[in-house]
């Protein structure tokens, strides 16, 4: 009976020894995720975030399909000082109208997702805002709002311009013996996905439809099926020509006057095109030895094309791309307007590849050109401004002068194709220096030694040997397949048999396996614990 009391005495002293030990254990476990917490958050800001593959989408601070680009200082862009930038400005004043009306119906929105996106709003803005009447104020303008961008096509050392102009041209309101020859508007069955028919601005690139029924689209009709008459009898006469020179000549251009037998004048734009790549006639000419290249021009290209009509006729069908015509409401003292919807201005408008650029950016073309005559080198050096675009310009380094209207400026842009230097005057909220010190660094490329020991690919000579020994296998397999027994379907299969063995012999290096995962090391606090372990459960 003593004992039992002794007993039960000692086990409520121990319980009550324990009890407090064993509240503050459940206690620290129930806390401790709270209490790491803070040590985790210390780990996680310590250590660099793991990079995925593949890397994540980045958005770079400028980006053009196909292009490099060399950030410049303005002392550095050959005759930046020679120009008259106040003719520029004022240029550039006339795009930011568009440019506002733009930006103010979607002021977040990104230009047609192309690099430039709506960053000239800013400077547009300002533009608007001030009429300056000084070339210093003018230069000042662009120095504080743009940053200077040499530009050239992946792999070239510059761009490439040639020149264009307004024709005058004679033709008539009504089909008869002088004057045949259709300039046609766009026809209502042209389709272009994406756009709808009626659409005012369509792509001057890419496929180009027509609708037969209410779903199938084929392509449009070229240049000979159209000069045969597959259009015509619809209404969609706009004027006649006297020849179909006089008409490539307007299509090349994109736009004339044509002065009626009536003594009026009609004025027409290009509205679109039926889809077929521009070949361009002079380079046939230069190709078959016709015209000496040193010699090319556009009044060449027309004295040839007169005194060969026969000749004409086939260089001309050669070029399948065919452009249609709108009327626009102009005087004879506005200039043509371009795809921006404004009058161009002699000798600062420019028409670019409108897939790349912004309608209203500034580009500075420096270089020598033959402006004076057709063997001249007359210093250009010119800020000028991208307001219309045309089939034929294609490259972010592509340009074509606009020189206004009439033969003079006929000649002068009828020799221009030279190579000459770009500078983009980038919008300094797109400074690709300044943007590009946030950008991450790509992982580190192998060394070269690396690269040479393990490589991913075949050799180019032992790939073509082995694609045509798999073609000399695959046909003397199927020379034995055959169920033919003559000598000479028996005779293939058996001398194909060393090629099947050089084939088979032939083996591509395997890629290079990723490195395995590095292992796990355990802390010291987790060693002493394991092993603490180890020797507990040992002594039971």
């Amino acid at each position: 009976m003593v004992r039992e009391i002794w007993k039960r005495g000692f086990t409520a002293r121990r319980l009550t020894y324990w009890t407090p030990a064993l509240a503050l254990s459940v206690a620290a476990v129930a806390l401790a995720p709270y209490a790491a917490e803070p040590v985790r958050a210390r780990h996680r800001a310590a250590t660099p975030p793991m990079r995925h593959l593949p890397y994540p989408q980045l958005d770079w601070p400028l980006e053009i399909s196909n292009s490099q680009y060399l950030p410049m200082d303005w002392t550095d862009v050959p005759g930046w000082n020679d120009d008259d930038q106040l003719a520029a400005y004022r240029t550039f004043r006339a795009s930011c109208k568009p440019i506002a009306a733009k930006t103010d119906a979607a002021p977040d929105a990104r230009v047609d997702g192309k690099a430039l996106g709506d960053s000239l709003r800013d400077p547009c803005r300002d533009a608007r805002a001030t009429d300056l009447a000084d070339n210093a104020a003018a230069r000042a303008f662009f120095e504080r709002h743009f940053e200077p961008l040499r530009i050239s096509k992946l792999g070239d050392a510059d761009g490439f311009v040639t020149g264009y102009y307004e024709p005058v041209i004679e033709g008539s309101r009504t089909q008869n013996e002088v004057y045949n020859v259709p300039v046609y508007r766009r026809p209502s069955n042209l389709f272009v996905r994406g756009f709808k028919q009626d659409a005012t601005s369509l792509p001057n690139k890419g496929p180009v439809y027509r609708k037969i029924g209410r779903r199938k689209l084929v392509p449009y009709y070229d240049r000979a099926e159209i000069e045969d008459g597959a259009i015509e009898g619809r209404g969609l006469e706009i004027a006649w020509l006297r020849n179909q020179t006089d008409l490539l000549f307007a299509q090349i251009q994109g736009s004339a006057r044509i002065s009626l037998d009536d003594g009026s004048t009609i004025r027409i734009n290009y509205d679109a095109y039926n889809g077929l790549p521009y070949t361009p006639v002079g380079r046939i000419l230069i190709e078959r030895g016709i015209i000496p290249r040193e010699q090319m021009s556009m009044q060449r290209i027309r004295d040839w094309m007169e005194q060969n009509p026969e000749g004409a006729n086939e260089l001309r069908r050669m070029n399948r791309s065919y452009i249609f015509f709108r009327e626009v409401q102009l005087s004879e003292k506005d200039e043509a307007v371009g795809a921006q919807g404004i009058p161009l201005t002699p000798g600062r408008s420019i028409a670019v590849d409108k897939s790349l650029h912004v309608y209203g950016t500034p580009f500075f073309i420096t270089g020598e050109l033959p402006i004076e005559s057709e063997k001249s080198k007359t210093a250009f050096h010119r800020l000028m401004i991208a307001q219309d675009t045309g089939s034929a310009i294609v490259g972010p380094a592509r340009a074509d002068l606009y020189f206004g209207a009439g033969q003079d400026a006929g000649k002068v842009s009828g020799r221009l194709k030279h190579s000459i230097q770009f500078v983009m005057l980038v919008p300094k909220s797109l400074d690709p220096v300044a943007r590009g010190r946030k950008m991450p660094l790509p992982d580190a490329r192998p060394s070269e030694k690396i690269a040479k020991l393990f490589p991913q690919v075949l050799p180019k000579e032992a790939a073509k040997d082995q694609v045509k020994d798999q073609g000399q296998a695959n046909q003397a397999n199927k020379a034995a397949a055959s169920p033919v027994n003559d000598a000479k379907a028996s005779a293939p299969a058996a001398s194909a048999s060393p090629a099947t063995t050089v084939a088979q012999n032939v083996v591509a290096p395997q890629p290079v396996p990723l490195p395995e995962a590095r292992p796990r090391i355990e802390s010291d606090r987790n060693i002493r614990r394991l092993r603490y372990g180890r020797r507990h459960r040992n002594r039971r």
